[in-house]
């Protein structure tokens, strides 16, 4: 099984046995269009509605690969290839917050 990470950053996956990897990136960045529309603004600030368009930069599907896309990314698409870091309840954060490592990661399952 391959992974390959197409964020920006490192990304660290500890488990609790001890075991750690790191993917770093790839160089491949895919994007999110992005659909806005105004809307009522909230006491003179303006506000906006977005929604999620098309995914750009994304590699073909290949065998046994599995490719790390932001949350943002994940969601845009129906790709089952795509894992985004799950930086829930299960990320391990240091004092000030910041995500360290993760400890899974979020996939599409049988029924979605």
């Amino acid at each position: 099984m391959k992974i390959i990470n197409c964020t920006p950053h490192p990304i660290k996956v500890r488990l609790p046995d001890g075991w750690e990897s790191t993917y770093s990136p790839s160089g491949i960045l895919p994007r999110v269009a992005t659909e806005e529309h105004e809307a009522e603004a909230i006491e003179k600030i303006a506000c906006v509605t977005q929604s999620l368009g098309k995914v750009s930069g994304l590699p073909e599907m290949a065998a046994d690969t599995f490719f790390i896309v932001s949350m943002m990314v994940f969601q845009a698409s129906d790709r089952r290839d795509l894992i985004a870091p799950d930086t829930g309840k299960g990320a391990i954060r240091d004092e000030q917050g910041r995500i360290l490592a993760v400890t899974r990661f979020i996939r599409r399952g049988d029924g979605n």
